[in-house]
């Protein structure tokens, strides 16, 4: 079956940095799309950032453009998010997507263009 694991996450000051991983397996990784979600407290799951199938493009969510990067090893089934500059306001839980559509050129924003999901891993910035 697919499974996407997440690991990275921790406490970090504001203004510091960290780089999350996510590994795919079970499926074509460098077939898929794959996308960094992110859910805070009380608070709906928003995208962050998306990487398409050849790595070619990325998208981001305007409150991380510029201080987050997104990017994948399809040599070791991972794509990353490297996070830097953070602020208190990043405090969420932090979920890797890979979407449901193989080699799709189409960027979709919603969590319903991802069919597998990992288990998310927590993000805490401290002010």
């Amino acid at each position: 079956q697919v499974q996407l694991v997440e690991s990275g996450g921790g406490l970090v000051q504001a203004g510091g940095s960290l780089r999350l991983s996510c590994t795919v397996s079970g499926r074509t990784f460098s077939s898929y799309g794959m996308g960094w979600f992110r859910q805070a407290p009380g608070k709906e799951r928003e995208f962050v950032a998306r990487i398409s199938w050849s790595g070619t493009t990325t998208n981001y969510a305007d409150s991380v453009k510029g201080r987050f990067t997104i990017s994948r090893d399809n040599a070791k089934n991972t794509v990353y998010l490297q996070m830097n500059s953070l602020k208190p306001e990043d405090t969420a839980v932090y979920y890797c997507a890979s979407e449901g559509r193989s080699r799709t050129i189409l960027f979709r924003m919603g969590p319903d263009a991802y069919d597998y999901w990992g288990q998310g891993t927590q993000v805490t910035v401290s002010s």
